[in-house]
């Protein structure tokens, strides 16, 4: 990957995508990439969104609130100039640990909250919201090893937090997400991956979420071919797009996956 453009390793993540979708024989299934900026700078998003791609997520509150403006500034920079290719926005996800204090300023930024994994949380989210008509869409986080390091609920306990949040009427469940162990072997995340995806088909085949619950994410630079094989309809991209070194201009001291 050294010495690659933001653009070819871009589309070389595109081109595996595909690839891993055809290994599954899930040709014409959809699979979303989010491209995680944890590790981009500024003038790499833009060159993204160049590219035609709009679904940028961040998991950093406080780095996510300083860049989200910087891109709506540039739409509207381009826009401004009468280019017509221009996107209205990007879709932001919002993919780490959603502190509570947290939640009102990001709320009206993303389209996605990725990391549900508490009914305090979910509590918090639908107090900040006032739109029944524009539900907050969310994704419930599974903890499947029961790593205590890892935020995510237990896959026991998620239906039992769909039923809750269901109740609440500015809040959507989407689907629900995870995170593999970081191990070198992509293949020895395919168990966890398996795990996850039987049971979001038994969620989905159960009526929980109802007729919106869709959305497997899971799947990071290291692993998301495995989740593609194994079901995943979102993949969470960073480091293989952006490369490896977190950019110092960061305002954020924040630890998050990406």
């Amino acid at each position: 990957m050294d010495g690659e453009s933001t653009r070819e390793r871009y589309l070389s993540v595109c081109r595996r995508i595909e690839d891993a979708k055809a290994k599954a024989g899930r040709e014409h299934a959809t699979v979303h990439l989010v491209a995680v900026t944890k590790y981009a700078a500024m003038e790499q998003v833009r060159e993204l969104i160049d590219m035609g791609h709009v679904d940028f997520g961040e998991g950093r509150s406080q780095h996510f609130l300083k860049m989200a403006p910087q891109v709506q500034e540039y739409l509207d920079r381009r826009r401004t100039l009468g280019e017509s290719d221009v996107p209205d926005h990007v879709r932001w996800h919002f993919i780490g640990h959603l502190q509570r204090n947290k939640a009102k300023k990001i709320l009206p930024l993303v389209r996605m909250i990725h990391s549900v994994d508490s009914l305090r949380l979910a509590e918090e989210i639908q107090s900040c919201s006032n739109n029944a008509d524009s539900p907050v869409e969310v994704l419930v986080q599974i903890n499947p090893t029961d790593e205590r390091q890892r935020y995510g609920i237990a896959p026991a306990a998620v239906r039992h937090l769909i039923e809750q949040i269901e109740t609440m009427v500015t809040i959507r469940v989407r689907g629900i997400m995870t995170m593999a162990p970081k191990v070198e072997d992509p293949e020895e995340t395919r168990p966890v991956f398996t795990r996850v995806s039987e049971l979001f088909d038994e969620i989905k085949r159960s009526g929980v979420g109802g007729e919106h619950f869709d959305i497997l994410s899971m799947g990071m630079s290291n692993d998301f071919e495995v989740a593609i094989e194994c079901g995943a309809n979102i993949v969470r991209v960073g480091s293989a797009i952006f490369g490896e070194k977190e950019i110092t201009e960061s305002v954020s001291t924040e630890q998050a996956e990406a």
